[in-house]
C-alpha cells in the first residue's frame, strides 16, 4: 500500500499562469468543469473535456506523472465501476458471449464513459489542489461563501475547516506510511491473506493513526488559541484577491467548453 500515490491535498509550487490565477476563479471553474463532465452524454462529448484538461495541465506545468499517480489508489474503484457497468447494464447489440454472461456493445460504451468520468473528476480536483496554495484556497472559499453571511452562515470557519482537512491529508498519509513501516518491522503483515485478514491487519495501523490525528488537532487548536485566533471578524489579508485578464480568459474558455459539450451531445 503506497500512501505517497495520493496527490489530493498536495501543492506543487511552480511559476505558471494557472498558479497565478485567482483561487475564487479556479474553484468556480472546477465546478464548471465537473458540470461539463456530467453533461457529456457520450464518449465524443468527453473529448473536449479531455482536451481542456490536457491544455490546463500543460499551462500549469505540473508533471503529468504526478497527476496520474493520484489515480493509483482509485484503481480498485475504477475497475469495479467498469466491471459493474459492463455486466449489469442493459443493451441490445451482443458483442461477446462468455457463457455465463453476454457483453453488450452499449454496456461497454457506458462502462468506459462512467469510468472516464471518474478519472476526469479526480484529475480536475487534483489540478486545483496542486496549483493552489492552502492559504489561497482558504481565502477563495471564504470569499465565495461570504454572501451566505446574511443568513449567519460561518463562511470563514467553514473555509478554514475545509482547508485544514485538505491540508492534513498528505500529513496523515505520511504518518500512516511511517506507522505501517514500523509495524511491518515488528512482524505485521498487511499484504497477504484474504480481504478480511487484511482488514483485521489494519487495526494496528488505524489505532495509532487516529491517536496521532487527534493529537495534531489538539496541538493546532492550542496554537491557534495562543495566537489569539477568534474567527474571521476584523481580519485583514496580506494579499487581496483580484481578478486579472488571465482569469477572464479562463472563464471564457470554460464557457466555450460547456457549449462544445452541449453541441457534441446534439450532434452524436
Amino acid at each position: 500500500m503506497a500512501f505517497n500515490n495520493i496527490t489530493l491535498g498536495q501543492y506543487y509550487p511552480v511559476d505558471s499562469e494557472v498558479h497565478k490565477m485567482d483561487p475564487r476563479v479556479k474553484i468556480v471553474l472546477l465546478i464548471a468543469a465537473i458540470v461539463a463532465v456530467f453533461l457529456a452524454q457520450n464518449l465524443m462529448a468527453l473529448v473536449p473535456v479531455m482536451v481542456f484538461l490536457a491544455l490546463a495541465a500543460r499551462l500549469s506545468r505540473v508533471p503529468v506523472k504526478l497527476m496520474i499517480k493520484g489515480l493509483k489508489p482509485l484503481r480498485f474503484i475504477l475497475i469495479l465501476t467498469f466491471v459493474m457497468n459492463l455486466f449489469f447494464l442493459p443493451g441490445e447489440t451482443p458483442l461477446l458471449d462468455l457463457g455465463f454472461a453476454v457483453i453488450k456493445r452499449e454496456s461497454v460504451i457506458t462502462a468506459v464513459r462512467y469510468s472516464l468520468r471518474l478519472v476526469l473528476l479526480v484529475l480536475f480536483s487534483s489540478l486545483l489542489t496542486l496549483t493552489t496554495a492552502p492559504i489561497a484556497l482558504t481565502d477563495g472559499l471564504e470569499r465565495l461563501l461570504s454572501p451566505l453571511k446574511v443568513i449567519r452562515f460561518p463562511a470563514h470557519e467553514m473555509a478554514m475547516m475545509m482547508t485544514i482537512a485538505l491540508r492534513f491529508i498528505p500529513t496523515l498519509l505520511e504518518e500512516a506510511d511511517k506507522i505501517m513501516k514500523a509495524q511491518t518491522a515488528r512482524g505485521a503483515d498487511f499484504e497477504s491473506g484474504n480481504l478480511f485478514k487484511r482488514a483485521k491487519a489494519m487495526v494496528p495501523l488505524l489505532v495509532p493513526l487516529f491517536v496521532s490525528a487527534f493529537r495534531r488537532a489538539g496541538d493546532l487548536a492550542m496554537a491557534m488559541e495562543a495566537r489569539c485566533y477568534h474567527g474571521g471578524e476584523g481580519r485583514t489579508r496580506l494579499r487581496v484577491l483580484k481578478c486579472e485578464e488571465r482569469d477572464y480568459w479562463a472563464c471564457l474558455w470554460v464557457a466555450v467548453l460547456i457549449l462544445g459539450v452541449a453541441l457534441v451531445n446534439r450532434l452524436f
